[in-house]
């Protein structure tokens, strides 16, 4: 609103006095060099309630789109309650004809979604938003190769003006630098590859920690997903994420970023190839060379071995007590009685196991996480709590 005032309350009540003397709206409101709609609009808030109605008031929206009713919410349950053998389908069946058309009954899958946020189904657990960014529970590594830490220390230019993104991969237990790769962006099939080569050199961890940010999730990723971590998991490796804007969680991985830095990129190499042969000298001197007041003043190359874990390639999807399984197209879709249901695009080209928990409810999984549930009338997936984070015996 442009008022000529630094206080917009004074302006309002000025604005409105002029009105209660007798002046005309349209005259006022150029004065003022505002609109006759937002003339109006002060001036009708000011009439009921006086004064207090022209101060600021909050944007925040009454309610959020697609927020269900309380009032459904508590009908739900309450017809749960009196019926707790019955299911999501009956019971908002029993309200469609109870209501007949006076109040909109939800889908399906919502109405099963509140149950289960209720913990009035079996093993219900809690709806949260997929794509909200958060941190996962954190393991202490014991041994080498229980958990190895990627990130990426920031970005800086080499002599020849182009911009250098060192990939950096340790083994929490043993300190041991596994992977400084100098590449040319944080795009995910490079970044795929050198963890290809990492992974035939060194085997593969029982889990792999990083921070949300891409390629290791991403914002819009199912759960945070990305192409990398969906990767990781077909290859029987956990995640974990350390919470946003908490690098401390990561603390070991930080304070080797720091010596990195100094050593290597202060000043920076003057081409890629001599930025990664510091690297390399850099690597070999923090691994083999330099002992460790953690680790007794050994040095990381002392402490490490490699992963008994090979690298194969990915394994079969197989889902044996589910009902059928289905391919996640291009689009990130399933197709299911020929309705097309949106699943997340992370997982395309992945098999997942779908299997009916309740009459027309269906539940998606994906080896042996489950994913949410999801119904042919609404044709999408209702998310559940976060499954990733948490340490799964692997599928057989």
């Amino acid at each position: 609103m442009p008022w000529r005032e630094c206080s917009v309350m004074d302006e309002r009540v000025r604005f409105v006095g002029r009105i209660l003397d007798g002046e005309s709206m349209s005259d006022v409101c150029r004065q003022f060099g505002i609109s006759r709609k937002t003339g109006y609009k002060i001036f009708n808030r000011y009439r009921p309630e006086g004064l207090e109605a022209l101060s600021d008031r909050s944007r925040r929206p009454v309610r959020y789109a697609n927020q269900l009713p309380d009032q459904i919410e508590r009908l739900i349950v309450d017809t749960k309650r009196e019926k707790p053998h019955w299911g999501a389908r009956k019971i908002r069946e029993l309200l469609v004809r109870k209501f007949a058309g006076d109040v909109r009954i939800p889908a399906k899958s919502t109405v099963h979604a509140v149950l289960d946020r209720h913990g009035l189904v079996s093993q219900a657990r809690k709806r949260r938003r997929a794509n909200k960014a958060e941190g996962t529970p954190l393991s202490e590594a014991v041994r080498p190769n229980d958990l190895w830490c990627a990130d990426f220390k920031g970005e800086f230019k080499t002599g020849d003006g182009r911009y250098c993104y060192p990939l950096t991969v340790t083994d929490q237990a043993s300190r041991m630098i596994l992977a400084c790769e100098a590449l040319e962006s944080t795009r995910e099939q490079p970044v795929i590859e050198a963890f290809i080569r990492l992974f035939r050199e060194r085997g593969l961890p029982v889990a792999m920690r990083s921070d949300n940010g891409l390629p290791f999730a991403s914002p819009n990723g199912l759960y945070n997903l990305s192409k990398l971590s969906v990767w990781w998991l077909r290859l029987g490796i956990a995640i974990e994420r350390i919470k946003p804007g908490h690098p401390q969680e990561n603390g070991r991985h930080e304070r080797m970023h720091r010596t990195l830095k100094q050593e290597t990129a202060r000043p920076p190499g003057m081409n890629a190839l001599q930025q990664q042969a510091r690297f390399d000298d850099f690597v070999s001197q923090f691994n083999e060379e330099r002992p460790h007041e953690a680790l007794a003043m050994k040095t990381p190359a002392e402490i490490y071995r490699p992963s008994s874990r090979t690298y194969d390639g990915l394994p079969e999807l197989a889902y044996p007590f589910h009902d059928k399984d289905i391919m996640v197209t291009a689009c990130g879709r399933i197709c299911m009685h020929r309705k097309k249901i949106n699943v997340s695009t992370v997982l395309a080209g992945q098999r997942l196991g779908v299997k009916e928990v309740d009459e027309g409810i269906w539940l998606v999984s994906f080896m042996h996480y489950d994913l949410g549930y999801i119904d042919l009338e609404q044709r999408t997936l209702q998310t559940i709590d976060s499954p990733f984070g948490t340490r799964l015996s692997p599928m057989s």
